[in-house]
C-alpha cells in the first residue's frame, strides 16, 4: 500500500492508503504503487486513476480530474498538489459538455495573447472534467 493525498487550494481531496495510483505526468502517464523510487515532477491536465485493492478491476477504479499541478513520490507517500481537483461523482457530464463549448467559443473569439491562453486553459480544464464524466458513466 502507499499513502496517497491530493491536495488542492481548497483542501485535502484525498487522504488514503491505496494500491496503485495513475498520475498524468509531463513525460506521460505513471503508475505508482507501494516502494516507488523517489520523484518529483509535473502533473498535466488529465484523469488520475486510483485502485483501493490489487485485486480490484478497472471498473472500480475512482477518478479525479485535474488542471496540472506538482507530484512528489517519497518514502511510501505520493503527494499531488494541483490549484483544483474534481472527484468524478462531483462532474456533471452535460454541464462539462456546455463548459467546453463555452470555452471553445472564448477561444475561438480571442483578440489578444493572453485571452487565448485563458480561453485554452479553460478548454483544456473542462476537456478533462468530461473525459473523467465520461469515465464514471462507462463503469457503471
Amino acid at each position: 500500500m502507499i499513502r496517497f493525498q491530493l491536495i488542492s487550494l481548497s483542501g485535502v481531496k484525498f487522504d488514503k492508503d491505496v494500491y496503485e495510483v495513475i498520475v498524468p505526468t509531463a513525460s506521460g502517464q505513471i503508475g505508482v504503487l507501494s516502494h516507488h523510487m523517489a520523484l518529483i515532477s509535473v502533473a498535466v491536465p488529465g484523469a488520475i486513476a486510483i485502485r483501493h485493492d490489487s485485486r480490484d478491476p478497472d471498473s472500480q477504479l475512482e477518478y479525479f480530474a485535474i488542471n496540472g499541478g506538482a507530484v512528489e513520490i517519497t518514502d511510501g507517500l505520493l503527494k499531488v498538489l494541483v490549484d483544483d481537483a474534481d472527484h468524478a461523482d462531483d462532474i456533471n457530464e452535460a454541464d462539462a459538455k456546455a463548459a467546453v463549448e463555452r470555452a471553445q467559443k472564448m477561444k475561438a473569439e480571442a483578440k489578444d495573447s493572453v485571452s487565448l491562453e485563458h480561453a485554452q486553459s479553460l478548454v483544456d480544464r473542462h476537456t478533462v472534467r468530461l473525459q473523467v464524466a465520461s469515465l464514471k458513466r462507462r463503469k457503471r
